[in-house]
């Protein structure tokens, strides 16, 4: 759902309050496959492993990847974000990754056009989990992703939304389901392209 970075929102409730036994160890410790981002710290739990954690990502000023035409001008978009992420990993008895939770809240988003010296503000709140059908192998994922981005100039209404629930695979090219306006999956996987659907985001940066 993320092409500003893909994204949304499922809640998995775990009630661990039944252990009697939970060793804290650095997620580096485990041999785990694959291995979780060291900022995750993992806990040994009845028959597999739990890995939690907590990061700020920034994202500075860098092409989005994708041009606008407005007015009968080109020009290419660039984004810049900063983010509060939550992620859960969950393995199994032999150390291999069967789920994982990223809970994403953006503290600032900015699409902008540097040639006209125009941005776009955007705020986004995403959950995505991914259940992968072969434990250990991220490529056998589907992502579940649920929340919303929107797309609001400083003065005006909305221009552009990223709204609802999204299954895909992991690298967001294929859409088995979705539910909600997403004008950038009209724009960019809908086939044929609705050509319109970022025709406002576009004029307001141009």
């Amino acid at each position: 759902m993320k092409h500003v970075r893909a994204a949304c929102l499922s809640v998995l409730t775990l009630s661990l309050a039944s252990l009697a036994i939970v060793t804290v160890v650095p997620a580096a410790a485990q041999t785990l496959s694959p291995p979780p981002p060291s900022f995750l710290t993992c806990k040994a739990v009845g028959d597999g492993t739990i890995c939690q954690g907590a990061r700020t990502v920034t994202d500075p000023l860098s092409d989005n990847g994708f041009t606008c035409t407005s007015g009968g001008i080109t020009f290419e978009v660039f984004n810049a974000d900063q983010f509060n992420q939550h992620a859960t990993r969950f393995y199994d008895r032999n150390g291999n990754l069967t789920a994982r939770i990223l809970f994403d809240e953006y503290s600032f988003g900015q699409f902008s056009n540097p040639q006209a010296g125009t941005v776009l503000p955007y705020t986004q709140v995403t959950n995505e989990k991914d259940t992968l059908a072969v434990p250990g192998d991220l490529s056998s994922a589907k992502s579940l992703i649920t929340g919303e981005i929107i797309f609001k100039p400083a003065q005006g209404a909305p221009v552009a939304f990223q709204v609802g629930l999204v299954v895909t695979n992991p690298d967001y090219l294929i859409v088995n389901f979705e539910a909600g306006p997403d004008d950038f999956n009209d724009y960019f996987l809908d086939s044929p392209s609705d050509t319109s659907a970022l025709a406002a985001l576009c004029a307001a940066l141009a």
